[in-house]
C-alpha cells in the first residue's frame, strides 16, 4: 500500500478559509458533514477510504475549524475553490444531510466535477412536503415545533439534548436507543455551533433549486437513508431514487439519521462495492 499521504490546512474562498483533511492516493472522494456535525464525523470512513482512494473531508463554512467574516456566499463555490486549491478535477462526492443536500446541489451546477455521487439521509433544496395526518407525522410536527421554541428562547442545552435524540435515536424511537458516544458527539457540536463565534455567513441557494431539476444528474448516483429517520427525510430519498436516472436506493434498517456512524461497517462495504463498480 502507497503511503498515506496525509495533509491538512486551510484553502482560501471568499472572505474566509475552509479547513480540510487529505489522506491517501487514487481517485479522490470527497466527504461533506451533516449540519450537526463537523468533517470530524468522517474518522471511520477517513481511515478505511484512504486506503484505496485519495480522501478530502472538510468543514464547512460555519462549521469546525473553518472560518468566515460576516458575508454572503456558495457553499458549490466554496468546494470549487477547494478543488482548485487541492488540483481536484473530478471527485465522488459524499454527502449527509445537509451536505447532502449541498452534494446535490454541487452536481447540478458543477456537472463536469462529479463523477458519482452519494446521498447520505440528504436534505433537498425546494423540496415541498406536505405530510399527513398520521401519529408519526404529528409527534414529528410537536418535537420540531419544540426546537423553534427553544431555539427562540436561548434554551441551547434542552435543544442540543433534543437535537441529539431526533438525530441519534430517530424521532420515533425511544430516548437513548442511539450508541451513547453518537448522541453526546451531536449533542457537544449542535451546542458549540449555537454558541459560535465567527461571522454571519448567508448562503446564497441554488436557483433554481434542485427539486424540479434531479433528472439532469447523470452520475451514478447511490441514495442512502436510515429506516428511524424522520419523515421528510425518507420522502426526499424515494425522490432522489425516483427521479434521478438510474439512481440505486439503499434502507439501513433500525438506524437513523447518523449512518456513517451508527452503521460504520456496512455504510463504507456499501459504498466501496458501489465504487468498484463505477469509478475507473
Amino acid at each position: 500500500m502507497e503511503s498515506n499521504q496525509y495533509t491538512s490546512g486551510y484553502a482560501p474562498v471568499h472572505n474566509g478559509q475552509l479547513y480540510y483533511e487529505v489522506a491517501g492516493t487514487g481517485f479522490p472522494v470527497l466527504f461533506i458533514h451533516a449540519g450537526v456535525a463537523d468533517c470530524s464525523m468522517w474518522d471511520d470512513q477517513f481511515a478505511v477510504f484512504s486506503q484505496n482512494y485519495r480522501v478530502i473531508r472538510f468543514d464547512t463554512r460555519g462549521f469546525g475549524k473553518s472560518r468566515t467574516e460576516t458575508t454572503g456566499f456558495s457553499n458549490r463555490q466554496d468546494i470549487v475553490d477547494l478543488f482548485n486549491h487541492l488540483g481536484i478535477e473530478r471527485a465522488c462526492v459524499i454527502g449527509i444531510s445537509r451536505g447532502g443536500q449541498i452534494a446535490i446541489d454541487f452536481t447540478i451546477e458543477h456537472p463536469e466535477l462529479v463523477s458519482a455521487l452519494i446521498t447520505v439521509a440528504a436534505g433537498l433544496s425546494g423540496f415541498d412536503y406536505h405530510s399527513d395526518d398520521s401519529d408519526a407525522a404529528r409527534q414529528e410536527f410537536e418535537i420540531f415545533s419544540r426546537m423553534d421554541e427553544l431555539w427562540e428562547n436561548n434554551a441551547f442545552d434542552e435543544l442540543a439534548d433534543l437535537e441529539a435524540h431526533v438525530w441519534a435515536d430517530g424521532p420515533s424511537q425511544p430516548v437513548g436507543r442511539a450508541d451513547r458516544k453518537i448522541r453526546e458527539y451531536i449533542h457537544d457540536i449542535v451546542r458549540a455551533n449555537y454558541t459560535r463565534q465567527d461571522g454571519k455567513a448567508t448562503p446564497h441557494q441554488l436557483n433554481p433549486p434542485a427539486a424540479d431539476r434531479l433528472g439532469v444528474i447523470r452520475v451514478p448516483t447511490l441514495v442512502l437513508v436510515g429506516e428511524y429517520d424522520e419523515i421528510v427525510t425518507q420522502a426526499i430519498a424515494d425522490k432522489l431514487e425516483k427521479d434521478i436516472p438510474g439512481a440505486v436506493k439503499v434502507i439501513f434498517p433500525a438506524t437513523a439519521h447518523m449512518i456513517p456512524m451508527e452503521q460504520a461497517e456496512k455504510f463504507n462495504s456499501t459504498i466501496l462495492s458501489f465504487l468498484q463498480r463505477h469509478l475507473i
